[in-house]
């Protein structure tokens, strides 16, 4: 399982910056996902009065960041939106997210923020391409914690421009549910998939997948190439990269790659007619 490069000029590529955070360059379109800038040993809220401790440093910051279009937002958790990112992102940005996460950045002062319903779509135009956003399902987790969890979305991004399209799926924060199946029906073709993994749990109930349901779900959705995140990056994470790895090379999955933060990988497109 490769890594990625170091720098790319690629017309399409994933910078990961560490957790759930990743830029994405579509051809013309920037995007940040899950903006989490905290430092090592910082410590952030994740609700309900739990908190926990960084163990690594973002790629970047967000001064380093280029010109963004748009942010992606999978659901409104202080690793995935923090205080660094409440203090320091245009307020302006389209933050395209769950109804819920929506409604309470507005209140922040993030004034376009995009409530997205699930199979909801969000489109916007750039240089002759086109980006449209989708809302998936996803599940934070079963049972008692799923009911006071905040909800949490997946999204699909198709890239398209004449003659060459991109599907990419970024998982969000899900554990296994039955509707998933539903994403591989409607939304065959994924060229990338990135998925969170961790294994965090709430009161023994997981919250995000551990290395054994992101097999799962790879292996559900059958992607060109996986890209796990979202691991090893605080005292929650209890599932580590590596059961991941170990999983995925038992079942003989083709396609992942593990990149380190501050690594970039490039993603091709498909021709089409």
């Amino acid at each position: 399982m490769p890594g990625g490069t170091a720098g790319s000029t690629a017309e399409c590529a994933v910078t990961f910056v560490g957790t759930a955070t990743t830029l994405l360059r579509l051809g013309p379109f920037r995007l940040l996902t899950d903006p989490n800038f905290v430092r090592r040993g910082q410590w952030i809220h994740v609700g309900h009065g739990i908190v926990t401790r960084r163990r690594t440093n973002p790629a970047m910051t967000i001064e380093e960041l280029p010109e963004l279009d748009a942010v992606v937002l999978s659901h409104l958790h202080g690793d995935h939106f923090d205080r660094v990112a409440t203090r320091e992102l245009d307020r302006a940005l389209p933050i395209v997210t769950t109804p819920h996460a929506a409604g309470r950045l507005r209140k922040r002062g993030f004034a376009e923020s995009v409530p997205m319903p699930r199979w909801s779509e969000w489109s916007t135009t750039k240089d002759g391409a086109r980006l449209t956003i989708t809302s998936l399902p996803a599940l934070h987790a079963r049972g008692l914690v799923g009911a006071v969890a905040p909800p949490v979305m997946g999204t699909l991004l198709d890239y398209e421009r004449p003659g060459h399209h991109l599907r990419l799926y970024l998982s969000g924060d899900t554990v296994l549910h039955d509707e998933l199946v539903e994403i591989r029906r409607r939304c065959p073709d994924i060229d990338l998939a990135v998925v969170h993994l961790g294994g965090t749990r709430i009161l023994g109930h997981l919250i995000s997948m551990d290395g054994w349901e992101g097999a799962e779900l790879v292996e559900l959705l059958r992607p060109l190439q996986a890209l796990p995140v979202h691991h090893d990056d605080y005292g929650l994470f209890t599932s580590p990269l590596s059961e991941f790895q170990v999983e995925v090379a038992r079942r003989g999955i083709p396609g992942v790659e593990c990149v380190v933060p501050g690594m970039t990988l490039d993603v091709p497109t498909r021709e089409t007619a």
